[in-house]
């Protein structure tokens, strides 16, 4: 009989402290540079100093209006997270009724969703440009630079990949929860919220998470489609770092202390969900 061992006694404690140093020094170089950078006057930025002659802590403030931060922050905030919780909340009902319900279709509908994450982003963006445009003529209402514009355009990113996340994890809880739920006297819509939707939250973190990622770090079609109103956090880094080639005095600490100001609101909504995010990476993929 096989004898199950445990991950962490593959490797000796003395490699596995030396691979796990190693590790963390390569994630954390880049994060500690970039965090010197943003406190380093720019007048000393790409001098043989490693170290500044003085700490500009004065480059977090400046940055708030040298970069417009704030629009972009908040225009992130708002087009990310309404693209994460509309994708999960229709990723939750169609996993369900896919893993609950057997019909025609059903089969495709799960192969089109792997289909959809091969297409490379950047082949639709035109044809959803076009899309926009001519749905705004024909309406004559305002589509493309609007919030909603770019919330449909992600959920086209994210949902298929939370779709088939859900499905991966409504099924591999039993459905004897859920009848018992049924002849308790419950519907079949409160059993979902009562009874599945408790059980599901890690898996519902997990393509929350990754559905809030897509639309934080995206660029182009950001870029496309928003207007100076709606413009991203992420698109506002991009023009202002463009705008420093070839200046007098490039900001780079300011664009440096915006990188790190831009990468809190992703930490902060790790370390929120990290007990579910490890439950939900891993749980979903196990059959009972």
């Amino acid at each position: 009989m096989s004898r199950h061992r445990n991950a962490q006694e593959i490797l000796p404690p003395p490699v596995r402290i030396v691979v796990t140093v190693a590790l963390a020094v390569l994630v954390l170089i880049p994060i500690a540079y970039t965090l010197l950078l943003s406190v380093t006057p720019d007048t000393e930025i790409g001098g043989a100093n490693l170290l500044p002659s003085h700490w500009a802590f004065s480059n977090y403030l400046q940055m708030w209006s040298t970069v417009n931060l704030a629009l972009g922050l908040t225009n992130s905030l708002i087009i990310a997270g309404f693209a994460s919780v509309i994708s999960v909340v229709l990723a939750v009902g169609a996993g369900y009724i896919i893993t609950r319900f057997k019909f025609r279709g059903r089969r495709p509908y799960l192969y089109s969703l792997i289909g959809l994450q091969t297409v490379p982003q950047v082949m639709l963006l035109l044809p959803l440009f076009v899309l926009f445009a001519s749905t705004q003529a024909a309406l004559h209402l305002r589509i493309v630079g609007t919030y909603p514009a770019v919330v449909i355009t992600y959920l086209t990113f994210a949902l298929p990949f939370a779709t088939w996340l859900m499905v991966s994890y409504l099924g591999s809880i039993p459905m004897d929860l859920e009848e018992a739920a049924l002849c308790d006297g419950a519907t079949r819509l409160q059993a979902l919220w009562r009874v599945i939707v408790p059980l599901a939250l890690p898996g519902m973190v997990v393509a929350l998470v990754f559905a809030f990622l897509t639309g934080w770090n995206d660029v182009l079609f950001a870029s496309v489609l928003t207007s100076p109103e709606t413009r991203t956090l992420a698109v506002q880094l991009q023009a202002f770092s463009s705008a420093q080639e070839g200046g007098a005095l490039p900001l780079y600490g300011q664009l440096m202390g915006a990188a790190v100001v831009s990468a809190v609101p992703v930490v902060i909504l790790y370390m929120v969900f990290q007990r579910y995010l490890i439950g939900g990476l891993t749980a979903g993929g196990v059959k009972g």
